[in-house]
Order: C-alpha cells, then sequence, then structure tokens
C-alpha cells in the first residue's frame, strides 16, 4: 500500500504536505520490515532537523531504526499517543501512526522526494 497522494524517502519515510507543515511517519512496507514495533524516541517541540538526518528511533521487537527527517526544519507537533502505543504504526502507518510534523523552511527540498511510482521502484530492488 503506497497512497499516491503522500511524498516519500529512500529510507521509507512518508510525507504529507499541509502547507507549510509536513506530516511525517514511516511507510507500509516500513513497518511492515520491522515487525511489532514496541517503542518510539521522538524529538521535543521546537527541536530543529536537517534534511536526511537522524531525528529520533523506533524500536522493534527485530530492530532499532533511525527515523530520517525527509526536510530542514522544526518540530512543531510530536503524536504523544505513541509514548503509549506506538503499535499503532503497525496498525496505521499513514494515518494515526504518523510521528511528527515539521515546519519546514526550504520548499526546494520537496524535489528531492520521491513520488508513489519512485519508492515502489525503491523497494521492488529490496
Amino acid at each position: 500500500m503506497i497512497p499516491d497522494n503522500l511524498k516519500y524517502t529512500k529510507e521509507h519515510e512518508w510525507i504529507k504536505i499541509e502547507g507549510d507543515i509536513a506530516v511525517v511517519g514511516i511507510t507500509d512496507y516500513a513497518q511492515g520490515e520491522l515487525g511489532d514495533i514496541v517503542f518510539v524516541e521522538l524529538p521535543g517541540i521546537g527541536a530543529p532537523v536537517l534534511n536526511m538526518k537522524p531525528f529520533g528511533t523506533i524500536e522493534a521487537v527485530k530492530a532499532i531504526s533511525d527515523l530520517f527527517s525527509p526536510l530542514t526544519g522544526e518540530v512543531v507537533e510530536i503524536n504523544s499517543d505513541l509514548e503509549s502505543d506506538a503499535s499503532v504504526i503497525n496498525t496505521d502507518p499513514y494515518g494515526n501512526g504518523w510521528i511528527i510534523k515539521i515546519k519546514f523552511s526550504d520548499r526546494g527540498e520537496l524535489d528531492g522526494l520521491l513520488s508513489a511510482a519512485d519508492y515502489q521502484a525503491v523497494i521492488n530492488k529490496v
């Protein structure tokens, strides 16, 4: 499942643009590869994030992985529901399983994101 209305990174984050805010989560493919997600380390509100640099980690029964910011900006909201139940990422990765919202500062960085078709090509190679 790869929604057409989102953008993606090669590191398996999805991005939904809402004005100058980017909602960020991990893809259905990524949550499937990780397995049962048990914990997400989130940045604080106001924390700066840099394009394709880690902003936190996601822990599953199988592995711990870095979460990468798709855009440069500032964290304006975190999904605090994940603190008590990170498994929502497994059941609803594109909805209630969103991770952070970023007020991004460089619209040009959007050009570096993948379309749904481009992301499908990435996971087909894995």
